[in-house]
């Protein structure tokens, strides 16, 4: 992602206060220093920009090198005609720095110098706060999102905060540049998994490549002895295969598994939703009754998928993905009274990499209102801090985002080779199951490690979404 990092300043200035521009210049290369240590950022820094004549020139600069994300440093005081010309030619998101080289003038010292002139080259190098309500002013007028960052330039609260910026331009960049499969179709009867494509299209900008069975079905002829082998000692690497799972499952869910890879590679897939059903003895029904594993492997490494063909919850497990906390296929499956906990969980594949101890490959007798019997996995989501995310799409025709945080709990949970982990929420498992649930999601959600609400939101207004967060 390429960022514009654009300063502003008053060339009045330069002559009448000697070393102010050098000065705010190694500010401002500060910032370009920090922002570069962002792993998959490059940052155009543009330098101080002082008259209305380098602020257009700048625009066309940064239009040209196509950047992401303005970061605009406010050096100090300077003319809100130096930053709408940039602003209006780039139309990508955009982020104030209102950041002090100091939290607090030495008063005294800065008495002491005597010499007016240059105390007022000194104040001016910590003057960022006076252009704030200027630029506020100037893009409230013309129609343009922005987003202040108020504090002390080497501070770690603000670099927090930048930093959570960054982090959502990348998601929103990253989700404009995927592509994600839906592999047979919806569950049916369920109407509040059912997506508007388009809609979602042009929210998240997602490219969506309808795939056919047909195409998995020759992958999965295909396969040969030496890679299903070698299916099977990933297998053993990444999951507890219980000594239960006969050698035919463990067969058919390793074939599988390496026709959904070729799949995925050969559509340049980045994340996927699927369901099938398939006629009783059908060679489509044999393959959708043993996705399981693979569909675990993919979400695990880098290609979540999600079940029951939930293309909104999809595109929530890839923002948690890209945020590096997981991002597990979810729903309510009981609430315990007695501990005030939620348990949430789901048949089918889940994110592995953020399992609490071992991840089960399992035998089932049966897929709960699905056909067939097979291989499932079984395990508990790290416990510690969580957050839960639906991609909402209300019903004005809005998508909106859900955010609740909470706390994944040891405890006892249910062995049925499903995924099924104990959540305790800050407002008592009542509330937050009445609170999520009225807000309208689909009944799918994804789950991931550490508390991100904040990134999240940030994501959702990058995006123009509306966000809710329940706790």
């Amino acid at each position: 992602m390429k960022i514009g990092l654009y300063g502003i300043g008053l060339d009045t200035y330069w002559d009448q206060f000697e070393g102010l521009f050098e000065r705010l210049q190694g500010y401002q290369q500060g910032i370009a220093d920090r922002l570069e240590q962002y792993d998959g950022v490059a940052v155009v820094n543009t330098g101080i920009v002082d008259t209305p004549e380098r602020a257009r020139e700048t625009g066309k600069a940064l239009a040209t090198e196509g950047v992401d994300l303005i970061i605009l440093y406010v050096s100090t005081y300077a003319l809100s005609s130096t930053v709408l010309p940039v602003v209006q030619r780039l139309k990508v998101p955009v982020i104030v720095l209102n950041l002090q080289p100091v939290a607090a003038i030495d008063y005294e010292a800065f008495n002491a110098i005597g010499d007016r002139g240059v105390m007022t080259g000194e104040w001016l190098a910590h003057c960022q706060a006076c252009s704030a309500p200027e630029i506020a002013c100037v893009f409230n007028r013309a129609g343009i999102d922005y987003h202040m960052v108020t504090g002390v330039l080497d501070q770690d609260d603000a670099w927090q905060e930048i930093g959570d910026w960054v982090q959502a331009a990348k998601v929103a960049s990253a989700l404009r540049d995927s592509r994600l499969g839906v592999l047979g179709h919806h569950y049916c009867g369920m109407l509040d998994v059912y997506s508007d494509l388009t809609q979602l299209s042009a929210v998240f900008g997602t490219h969506f490549e309808l795939l056919e069975m047909c195409e998995l079905h020759r992958y999965w002829e295909e396969v040969d002895g030496a890679t299903l082998r070698k299916k099977r000692d990933q297998f053993s690497e990444d999951f507890d295969v219980d000594p239960q799972c006969s050698e035919t499952e463990l067969d058919r869910s390793a074939r599988t598994s390496v026709a959904l890879d070729r799949l995925v590679q050969e559509n340049r897939l980045d994340v996927m939703a699927y369901y099938y059903e398939g006629q009783p003895g059908n060679d489509r029904e044999n393959i959708a009754t043993s996705v399981i594993a693979g569909n675990t492997l993919l979400t695990m490494h880098g290609v979540p998928v999600a079940g029951e063909c939930e293309i909104k919850n999809a595109i929530a497990m890839k923002i948690m993905d890209l945020l590096e906390c997981g991002g597990s296929f979810s729903e309510f499956y009981l609430m315990d009274f007695d501990d005030d906990v939620v348990l949430l969980g789901h048949d089918g594949p889940a994110h592995a990499a953020i399992a609490e101890g071992p991840v089960g490959l399992v035998p089932v007798p049966v897929y709960h209102g699905k056909p067939g019997t097979g291989l499932s996995i079984q395990m508990t989501v790290k416990h510690g801090p969580v957050t839960l995310l639906s991609v909402v799409e209300a019903g004005e025709g809005k998508v909106r985002l859900l955010i609740a945080e909470g706390e994944s709990v040891a405890g006892p949970v249910m062995q049925i080779g499903n995924t099924n982990s104990r959540y305790r929420f800050s407002i008592g498992a009542k509330a937050f199951v009445n609170n999520w649930t009225t807000e309208g999601p689909a009944h799918h959600m994804a789950i991931g490690t550490g508390h991100v609400a904040s990134k999240i939101e940030k994501l959702g207004a990058l995006l123009g979404l509306g966000c809710c967060r329940v706790c």
